[in-house]
């Protein structure tokens, strides 16, 4: 495994599991198969109603010894619906309790709506008391980023992002990193749109390395800087996209794949009105 080092020193996997879209049923059997095949990083939010699936995998594989908590790296997020001081307060205990974890290592703010303000207080507050070790945001643009970073106490560490090969953030990157924090990427396979894993470019590049598109998707990413958070239910694909850590891009190879960005987001544009306000209607917010 290969590390990226936050501001603040603490060491983060460059590649780690996602459980967007895992049911709560489904959760611990899928999180157990991601510890069991060697993934320490683990993904959830409250908005995934999957934290007490995740919470009891981790609590079964650490009481059984097959890992250390200090070995793991637990990272949440603060719902929309939670935001605020006093209810993101709330709801950072809530989420400790159904991890079943005296502390978080990386606790997030999932969206740039509502009082993230308040919100981030409530974070850092946190932060300052152990029950985290490290806070950052998730789906900030540039200009909310900046705004946040530049009127904290506590700068963000991590900008959790759409981001893969065709959407690479080379602009929002530069006042991302001046600001001390790194990019991370939900939806590294675009979840599979644009023929990402049949794309001629990819395959060719990993025939020469005897690797899938998707495992050079993911290598250009995590050679890149960038985090990753790759989601699979089957064990053995989950395994594949570990792999990734035993090969080296040329620059030539990364320079094709830089190709591929399109500079805009595939899944949601969080600078589209009607977009948004789709987003906010189906959580009953007119």
């Amino acid at each position: 495994m290969e590390y990226i080092t936050l501001s603040n020193g603490v060491k983060m996997p460059m590649l780690g599991y996602g459980c967007f879209l895992i049911s709560p049923e489904e959760c611990e059997r899928c999180v157990s198969d991601a510890i069991e095949v060697g993934y320490r990083g683990i993904d959830t939010a409250q908005a995934y109603y999957n934290e007490e699936g995740v919470g009891n995998a981790v609590s079964k594989a650490i009481a059984k010894g097959k890992v250390k908590r200090e070995d793991l790296f637990l990272t949440t997020k603060v719902w929309i619906m939670n935001a605020g001081y006093e209810n993101a307060k709330k709801s950072i205990e809530e989420s400790l309790q159904k991890l079943k974890t005296d502390y978080i290592d990386l606790l997030l703010i999932h969206q740039a709506f509502n009082d993230y303000y308040g919100t981030w207080r409530a974070m850092e507050e946190a932060y300052k008391a152990g029950k985290v070790r490290a806070i950052g945001v998730s789906n900030f643009y540039p200009d909310r980023f900046m705004d946040l970073a530049l009127f904290s106490e506590i700068k963000p560490m991590i900008n959790q992002l759409e981001t893969h090969v065709f959407q690479q953030h080379k602009d929002d990157r530069k006042y991302i990193e001046k600001y001390g924090a790194h990019i991370e990427a939900w939806a590294p396979f675009a979840r599979g749109e644009n023929g990402i894993f049949t794309n001629p470019v990819l395959y060719k590049i990993g025939a020469k390395y005897n690797k899938s598109a998707g495992q050079v998707a993911l290598r250009f990413l995590i050679q890149s800087g960038i985090p990753v958070i790759p989601k699979s239910s089957h064990k053995e694909r989950m395994a594949e996209n570990l792999n990734v850590f035993d090969f080296q891009l040329s620059e030539e190879e990364k320079k094709a794949i830089e190709a591929f960005d399109q500079g805009k987001n595939i899944f949601m544009n969080h600078e589209d009105a009607a977009q948004i306000e789709s987003f906010f209607a189906r959580f009953g917010v007119k």
